[in-house]
């Protein structure tokens, strides 16, 4: 099973990239969240590798951090979630927020991922509500602190996502922003994120 890789970015797509390692393509799936954090074609990567192996197909899942590999891997035993929609889970909001949701069984905030319909959040909540790592515990290990109070968090992604940004990329930068600017209020936070989404 292949669990690593490390090479250059041959091709680069929002939902997957080819990895040249030693002269061999491999086409490794990502999410993105994986993705906005990687390079250009040419740039140098690592990635952790979920290998999927089924009789007609052996497809291989990259991620940029031991969080969002072991959240991908908890989520495909959830009965119904296979490897495509997995990934899209993990597109469609950052892997702490995901975690808050689950543990606030906040099943409208998951159906807002598009290919999530109410049933399947609905067993995402059951079946992983008792088995995810707390979210005080996994964002000190990421290094993020303390999580930022929700509501101005809320305020300032829907701001973004108002102004035309994907959510994704809206959440990542005010992630990024909100650790620039701790104590920032709201249109300090904002600023410094619009400077994040434009870099």
């Amino acid at each position: 099973m292949i669990a690593h890789l490390r090479g250059r970015i041959l091709e680069k797509h929002p939902n997957r990239i080819v990895v040249d390692v030693n002269g061999v393509g491999y086409e490794v799936a990502v999410p993105l969240s994986t993705f906005y954090g990687l390079g250009d074609a040419g740039a140098d990567v690592a990635l952790r590798i979920h290998t999927h192996v089924r009789e007609d197909a052996l497809a291989l899942y990259g991620f940029a951090s031991v969080l969002e590999q072991d959240l991908f891997e908890r989520l495909i035993g959830v009965s119904g979630i296979g490897p495509k929609l997995g990934l899209a889970v993990l597109s469609g909001i950052e892997p702490l927020d995901l975690i808050r949701a689950i543990e606030q069984a906040d099943v409208a905030r998951l159906t807002a991922i598009p290919g999530v319909g109410k049933k399947t959040s609905e067993r995402i909540v059951l079946e992983l509500k008792d088995r995810l790592p707390k979210t005080q515990v996994v964002a000190v290990a990421a290094g993020y602190g303390d999580p930022e109070p929700p509501l101005l968090r809320d305020d300032l992604i829907s701001a973004l996502v108002n102004l035309g940004y994907h959510r994704p990329l809206a959440e990542k930068a005010v992630a990024a922003a909100v650790k620039v600017t701790p104590d920032g209020g709201f249109e300090r936070t904002l600023k410094q994120a619009l400077r994040e989404l434009a870099r």
